[in-house]
Order: C-alpha cells, then sequence, then structure tokens
C-alpha cells in the first residue's frame, strides 16, 4: 500500500467519546487511504483542528461536556468551510437535524454499515474540493486583476476590457482606447502601463487640445535656444521624460494636423527632433492615445491623418459607456462612498435601496464621472450614515423612464412619419408627468426650449393627465386649457 503521505486522500478528524468506535473509524478511513486524527472529546478535537488543517471531521453527537453540536458550532467557527459529519443514534434523530441546520455536512446513525460512512465521507471530500476550486479561482481572479484597483467592474463587458489589457499591456503596440467622456479611458492607460515591462519607468499625460501646435510641439519634442521668441534656454519634451515609459495622449482627436506627422514620425522611426534643432534624437516610448470621438468620421473631413489613425489602431480598447454596465453601479457606489467617506471623516455610509434604485436607473450621460461627482454630493450633505433619495440630484431623480416602443412591419408597410410623431407625443407625455405638468421643467429634462416643447404640445394635442398626486404626497389639480401651464 503507498504511504500515507502519497496516497493522501484528505484529512479528517474523529471525534468520539467511545474507544471502540474511534478505533473502528480510523481503521476504516484509514484503509481508505485518508489521514485520520482522533480525539475522545468535544475540547480534544478543537484542539486539534485549531493545530492542523482538516477536510472533514466526524462528530458523536452525545458526549459529556462539550457534546457534538457545542463541537460542530466551534468547528465551523475555526473553518467555516470544514464538512462535518455528525454520528448519532437511531432515537436521536432530531437532534441530528438540528445539526443539519447548524451547518453539518450529513450524518449517519448508529448502527451504521461501513459503505455507508465511507461514501458520506467522499461526498464531504468532494464537496470540500470543489469549495477550494472556487477560492483558487476567485483568488486566481483577484490576483490577475489586482493592478485594476481604480478600475470598478465586474460585468461581462468590463471583464473583457480588462482581459484585453492583461494581453495588450506586455508588447510593445500602440493602443487606442475609445468611449465616450467620464468612462475612465485614462484609468485604462495607466493600468495598462502598470501591467507592463515599463511600469517602473514614467507614465507622461499629454492633454493634447489645450495647447496651440508650437507650444504643443515644444512641449513633446523640447526646443533648442531660439527656436522662438522667449526661447532663451533649451528644454527637454514629454518624450524625452517618457523615455523607456509610456506616454499617453488624452483627446488625441484634438492634436492639429501639423503635429500629427510628427507623431507619426516617433511612432515609426522612435526619434524625434526638437523645434527648432536638427538632431536627431532616438527614444524607446510605449504611446497609448484616447478619443471619445469617431477618428474615421475626422479622416473623412481632413482632420486626422489616415496613416496616423492606422499606426494608432494596432490595439483598439472599446470601454463601454455606464448605462451598458448598469450591473457595476453598486460597486462603483460602494467604492465612491469609501472613498469620500474616508475624505469627510464618515464612516459605514450606505444608500437606501430606493436611491440605489434610482442611481440604476437613471443612464448617466456623463458615465462614470457624472455618479462619482453624485456620489461625493451625497457624502458630504448627508448627516447620517443612510443615504436616501433626497440626497439625489433632482435631474436623476426626474429624468424620464420610458421604453422605446417595438414596432412590426406588416406586409404592406409602416408610415415613418406617424412612427414619430406617435413616438415624440408618448415622450412628451411622458416627460410632462415626471415634470408635474411643468412645461419649463419637462423642456430642462428634454434639453429643448421651452417654447418648442409649447408648440409641439399644441401640435399633438396634448391634454393634461387627470388629478394626481404632486412628489410630496398632495393632490394637486393638472393644467387645463384654461388654466395654461406654467412656461
Amino acid at each position: 500500500m503507498p504511504s500515507m503521505r502519497q496516497g493522501r486522500q484528505g484529512a479528517v478528524l474523529v471525534v468520539d467519546d467511545e474507544e471502540i468506535m474511534r478505533e473502528i473509524l480510523e481503521t476504516l478511513l484509514t484503509r481508505e487511504g485518508y489521514e485520520v486524527r482522533v480525539a475522545s472529546s468535544g475540547a480534544e478535537g478543537l484542539e486539534l483542528a485549531r493545530a492542523l488543517p482538516f477536510d472533514a471531521a466526524i462528530v458523536d453527537i452525545m458526549m459529556p461536556g462539550l457534546d457534538g453540536i457545542a463541537t460542530l458550532d466551534e468547528l465551523k467557527r475555526i473553518d467555516e468551510d470544514l464538512a462535518v459529519l455528525i454520528i448519532t443514534a437511531y432515537g436521536s434523530i432530531e437532534s441530528a437535524i438540528s445539526a443539519m441546520k447548524g451547518g453539518a455536512f450529513d450524518y449517519v446513525t448508529k448502527p451504521f454499515k461501513n459503505e455507508e460512512v465511507l461514501v458520506v465521507v467522499r461526498n464531504a471530500m468532494e464537496r470540500r474540493r470543489l469549495v477550494n476550486e472556487n477560492r483558487n479561482l476567485r483568488q486566481n481572479i483577484q490576483e490577475r486583476y489586482h493592478k485594476f484597483a481604480n478600475i470598478i467592474g465586474k460585468s461581462p463587458r468590463m471583464r473583457q476590457v480588462f482581459d484585453l489589457i492583461i494581453q495588450a499591456a506586455p508588447s510593445r503596440s500602440t493602443i487606442l482606447i475609445q468611449g465616450e467622456s467620464g468612462t475612465g479611458k485614462e484609468l485604462v492607460a495607466r493600468a495598462i502601463h502598470t501591467n507592463s515591462s515599463r511600469s517602473d519607468k514614467s507614465f507622461v499625460t499629454v492633454n493634447s487640445g489645450n495647447l496651440p501646435p508650437d507650444l504643443l510641439e515644444s512641449t513633446l519634442f523640447g526646443h533648442v535656444k531660439g527656436a522662438f521668441t522667449g526661447a532663451v534656454y533649451p528644454k527637454k519634451g514629454m518624450f524625452d521624460l517618457a523615455d523607456r515609459g509610456s506616454i499617453f495622449f488624452d483627446e488625441i482627436g484634438n492634436v492639429p494636423l501639423e503635429t500629427q506627422a510628427k507623431l507619426l514620425r516617433v511612432i515609426q522611426e522612435r526619434d524625434f527632433m526638437r523645434l527648432g534643432g536638427m538632431d536627431t534624437i532616438k527614444v524607446d516610448v510605449r504611446i497609448i492615445a484616447a478619443t471619445n470621438v469617431d477618428l474615421r468620421h475626422m479622416m473623412d473631413e481632413g482632420k486626422f491623418r489616415e496613416d496616423l489613425f492606422y499606426r494608432l489602431h494596432v490595439i483598439s480598447i472599446q470601454l463601454p459607456p455606464l448605462k451598458d454596465r448598469k450591473d457595476d453601479i453598486p460597486l462603483l457606489v460602494q467604492h465612491f462612498l469609501v472613498k469620500y467617506g474616508d475624505e469627510n471623516r464618515k464612516v459605514d455610509l450606505e444608500l437606501t435601496p430606493e436611491a440605489l434604485d434610482l442611481l440604476t436607473e437613471y443612464d448617466w450621460p456623463g458615465n462614470v464621472r457624472e455618479l462619482e461627482n453624485v456620489i461625493e454630493r451625497a457624502v458630504v450633505l448627508t448627516s447620517g450614515p443612510r443615504i436616501g433619495v433626497e440626497l439625489i440630484p433632482e435631474h436623476v431623480r426626474r429624468a424620464p423612464s420610458f421604453s422605446v416602443p417595438q414596432f412590426v412591419v406588416p406586409p404592406e408597410g409602416i408610415s415613418f412619419k406617424d412612427v414619430i410623431t406617435d413616438f415624440e407625443k408618448r415622450l412628451i407625455e411622458s416627460t410632462l408627468e415626471v415634470a408635474g405638468g411643468v412645461q419649463k421643467k419637462a423642456a430642462e429634462l428634454l434639453h429643448i426650449k421651452p417654447t418648442t416643447l409649447n408648440e409641439m404640445i399644441k401640435r399633438y394635442d396634448i391634454r393634461p393627465r387627470r388629478t394626481r398626486r404632486h412628489g410630496n404626497g398632495d393632490l394637486v389639480a393638472p393644467p387645463t386649457r384654461e388654466t395654461p401651464t406654467e412656461i
């Protein structure tokens, strides 16, 4: 028979005050390849459990001193995943059921058959194996994503982003990050740098659209003395600072065409010349660019170089807007509650379910940045640990909630104009209801002028709803055609 260490099937703790039962179970389990330790009392068993790791425990329910139920409770405190098997006399089934409710894995009754015990122990070992596998899987996921601490999300869309970062980061390839404003493009760029071999070097950010062309080129490439008025001393640029590191172009679409040509040279040749200079300077820089605009559309308009686009578009990462990953909103909310709670010395903050529902239903045109601002505001203004709907900004609370109608085109076709007219009418009705019948507020929600909304109400002959409850619970009469709605 193989040695216990080589053929180890798992470690089992046997706790029973009867010596004959301990011997029977020890012999039975040892023959099956399990590593067995025995204890004659609950206290002795707990001492062993604190000193050694076990996969399963077999505990007699009737013992003097610390009985089986109390021993079970303490064993689960020591290791909540420990599979505990209870042994009970036939007449004590009620106690066994109570033990199951207390966390026991299973039970057998005396007198038991050897195979019955072995089957239950095998099942316990399989459960332990699955628990360990799941824990290891979670740990691997956490280790894999541990460098993305500031990028919050577990939705399928964000896991795709994480996986793409992990795959792309070790390479030298240029990366283009695309996404709406506020989706976290710079955080992704930093994660790429952090997960690359350049992580111990500089990560330099360039705000592409804030400077005129000459000053932008001087900022990027540096200049020689006398390159322009005021260039009294030579100066190194951001590419010098980013050498052997990464440089991040935020909103690359704002870079002027003349600077785009010089940027293309750096990507292709890995060198550049300072503004006003003639010497070529070699650099090893990883370029990461981000944009919230359609660069292909800019190419068609002649505002962005086609050759630069394809040099940047080696690897593309598309960040989803927050409205497309609403499963992540509770995680983001908790992250920002902790962040701004710490800053404002407020602990154990939480949103009421109603407030969280409001945040989940809202479409967040400003994406994660807008959500962060909303939570920061709520944390600053709250006087207690629970944040309710009253601390959610009005534009979030009053956002119209409606669904886009689904149309089935009949064989004879459908009038596009009629469909649009019907949709506009229903949208205005829904928004007026949310705005409490106040046209000025409804116009703000729809981002149109009050006069435009008033004309559309007249055109579609939209009549006010019947008396309804106001937001504060009071009954209010809606405006009538004789009593015009407030504009």
